[in-house]
């Protein structure tokens, strides 16, 4: 796995060796509190049922100066549930997955129904050692550029959760970076975003982002990342982001179900992007911003909407790479009152 470490082997499960069912669904909720979130703010909360699992969006934890609309959280969430639904194919189970299914509930984000025994599924044993080592790398990528046949694979992984991930030439790429430098100075300008920041950077605790994830100073890099208002004791080392490619997650709609599934998509390219040893660090800011939004679907010709700029690049071995966020601890995010005896 290159730079990502040591994985944690997952025994093989036997149907004879099974965990029960409520367990195995418990354990895929807290599996899912892995997944990436916007500003590492976990927005879910799972509720474990005799013969279900349910996924809930924690409406306290949006970041309504960077994401007014919900948008993100619901991208948060998606990651989340495709995160849950590998480490239970991983124990053995496939379940029927109902997005938004209560137009009543809309905090109410999918329900997996209708559990059933299955043969473990090592692709997915493989998918979730990759959940316990993925995390966002910050710092400048190394000179070896990303191979268009690992790109080609991660733009797949993507396809095959109904989204799109374009990868960008050059000339589209100088505009990616014009487009983030304006939506950088229209945030700057945002009192009220800049404190929200300095509220999720500043946080003691299971969520947020603690200064070892953050860069000691900006890096070198075409496209610019998030400015986050204080530095940072992540050295950045002495490299610029030449080498790296960008990729803009987009899909044909552009309502919660659909971000649902941007999520998800975004998910599986994260993942497959880690076993092949890429670094991907998501630009939202692009997309935060309502004008630089409409440049970027320019960029893709007008083909969808966009809901995410990812950075891929390999990360450099010479430096040691920042710690994984924290994270919430597992009675915050998984309710088993419904199955406690």
């Amino acid at each position: 796995m290159g730079t990502y470490g040591k994985v944690v082997t997952m025994s093989h499960q036997t149907p004879a060796t099974r965990r029960p069912l409520t367990t195995a669904l418990a354990e895929a909720a807290a599996m899912a509190g892995h997944a990436p979130s916007v500003h590492n703010t976990q927005p879910w909360r799972w509720r474990v049922l005799p013969e279900a699992l349910e996924l809930r969006l924690v409406s306290d934890r949006q970041p309504t100066a960077t994401d007014p609309t919900g948008q993100l959280v619901m991208l948060s969430c998606g990651a989340a549930l495709h995160h849950a639904r590998l480490a239970l194919a991983a124990e053995g189970w496939t379940a029927t997955v109902h997005r938004m299914p209560d137009p009543g509930e809309p905090e109410l984000l999918a329900r997996l129904t209708d559990p059933k025994a299955s043969g473990v599924d090592p692709d997915a044993m493989r998918m979730v050692q990759c959940m316990q080592v993925r995390h966002t790398d910050r710092r400048p990528v190394s000179e070896e550029p990303v191979s268009e046949e690992h790109l080609t694979a991660i733009a797949s992984a993507a396809a095959g959760e109904g989204a799109h991930l374009e990868i960008l030439d050059r000339d589209q790429v100088l505009q990616l970076a014009a487009a983030a430098s304006h939506a950088a100075e229209v945030e700057s300008e945002d009192s009220q975003l800049r404190a929200e920041l300095d509220y999720w950077t500043s946080r003691a605790g299971g969520s947020g982002l603690p200064p070892e994830v953050l860069l000691q100073q900006p890096a070198q890099t075409t496209v610019p990342g998030r400015d986050f208002g204080r530095p940072g004791t992540l050295p950045g080392g002495p490299g610029h982001d030449r080498a790296a490619s960008y990729g803009v997650l987009y899909g044909d709609e552009d309502d919660p179900r659909a971000w649902l599934r941007a999520g998800e998509a975004l998910s599986a390219a994260w993942l497959f992007a880690t076993r092949l040893g890429v670094s991907v660090v998501p630009l939202s800011g692009v997309v935060e911003v309502g004008g630089t939004r409409q440049i970027l679907r320019q960029v893709l010709a007008g083909f969808g909407h966009p809901y995410l700029v990812l950075r891929l690049g390999i990360a450099d071995p010479e430096h040691a790479g920042p710690p994984h966020t924290p994270r919430l601890p597992r009675e915050q995010v998984v309710d088993t009152t419904a199955v406690d005896h």
